[in-house]
């Protein structure tokens, strides 16, 4: 293969972070644009421990669009989010280029082909939000590549819906919209990722592998055939979204914890309403909502609270004081085994194993998670500067 001579200018790199509704998106009214039947607020998570990082190379010699992701080469024409991405990006840079008058090099640079290369540190289509990261990361990279300003929200949503949330840091709300080509159906952030520091995140981790059903084929078939998806978006999103910003500015976690647990339950009451039903949840996922309970009714308090996506992994909230304990009784309930506890926990460090742990009777059933991440609310996009892409071959490193 001969050598290419790719400079500075012609790489950039950026990660994206996961994000976890809160209020949750579930069911489009327009596919084709990806646009929500109902507002929803999220948390981005730190990108020290989960993050996409992308890195977008453009050369006069790439004779088409490529993309790798975690190293295997994807097919491009045949997806159509990622099309739809790259064609309003570029559509936005020559436009932009041109208000700008730029040089002819400038403006036709827009239309020259594109390798990516994606690479994600947490297992990808299992329920962690791994495209909402992904596309972040992409939309992030191409617009600092062609030199896009303004908003790119709109664009990630283009790609994957929840996308646009991972555009902004901390507690980010994607506000539905109203005008039928999309344009005001965008992320906003609600506070920063500093606004809450006690706030921590375990991931409990309950199968890494891929779900059955996807998100999108799973929200179209709720679409058609569920009734309480309809009366969710009319009855009870409203008042939910008023009732947990209100919480998140008060850092009321009782009040922040009842909307969390509630919404996931609804989400998935959702699901089992869609005909033929989906099941995202496993069992180990059920004993987990079991321990909550039991863990918050033996201490007369609300102590941590779930939250599920499409998926069967567990998102715990909890207050850093109580997070020890928290993460101990996880351990002696969900965790391995065997007594090789090394790799059990990652993330963020804390004290872990506490021995004098309460004694409370619950009907949980042992069972065994994979593995549990401790993190903490993170910021958006940001650029790096340790690529993906050898700029000798414009393919990927391994």
């Amino acid at each position: 293969m001969d050598y290419l001579k790719l400079d500075e200018s012609d790489m950039v790199t950026f990660s994206a972070p996961v994000n976890i509704a809160i209020i949750k998106y579930w069911g489009k009214s327009c596919q084709k644009l990806n646009l929500p039947m109902n507002s929803s607020l999220s948390l981005n998570l730190n990108q020290d421990h989960l993050q996409a990082k992308t890195t977008i190379a453009t050369s006069s010699t790439f004779i088409k669009d490529r993309i790798w992701l975690n190293g295997k080469e994807q097919d491009v024409e045949g997806n159509t989010r990622l099309q739809a991405c790259l064609k309003e990006i570029r559509r936005l840079a020559r436009l932009q280029a041109v208000k700008r008058n730029e040089d002819v090099h400038r403006v036709t640079r827009c239309s020259q082909k594109v390798h990516i290369s994606s690479r994600n540190n947490f297992p990808t289509a299992a329920g962690l939000a791994s495209s909402a990261a992904g596309y972040a990361a992409l939309v992030a990279a191409l617009g600092q590549l062609y030199r896009v300003d303004g908003d790119l929200s709109g664009v990630a949503r283009c790609g994957s819906g929840s996308a646009c949330r991972s555009m902004l840091g901390g507690f980010v709300e994607w506000v539905k919209g109203g005008k039928s080509d999309g344009t005001d159906s965008i992320a906003q952030q609600f506070v920063g990722e500093e606004h809450w520091p006690e706030l921590r995140v375990l991931i409990v981790v309950t199968s890494a592998q891929t779900k059955a059903v996807g998100s999108t084929e799973g929200m179209q078939r709720s679409v058609e055939t569920s009734a309480l998806l309809q009366h969710r978006v009319d009855n009870v999103v409203p008042d939910r979204m008023k009732a947990l910003t209100d919480a998140i500015l008060n850092k009321d976690f009782s009040a922040f914890a009842e909307i969390c647990m509630k919404e996931s339950n609804q989400l998935h009451a959702v699901c089992q309403d869609t005909f033929p039903p989906l099941r995202y949840l496993n069992n180990v996922s059920e004993q987990i909502i079991r321990f909550v309970h039991a863990y918050n009714e033996h201490c007369s308090d609300t102590r941590v609270a779930y939250t599920f996506d499409a998926g069967p992994n567990a998102f715990l909230f909890v207050l850093e004081r109580h997070l020890s304990e928290v993460a101990s009784l996880i351990y002696k309930i969900f965790g391995p085994a065997t007594d090789n506890a090394t790799d059990f926990f990652r993330g963020e460090r804390f004290k872990a194993y506490q021995s004098d742990l309460p004694d409370f009777e619950t009907k949980i059933c042992p069972t065994s998670a994979e593995y549990v991440i401790c993190t903490k609310a993170g910021p958006g996009p940001l650029q790096l500067f340790e690529h993906n892409i050898s700029p000798k071959t414009g393919l990927p490193l391994p």
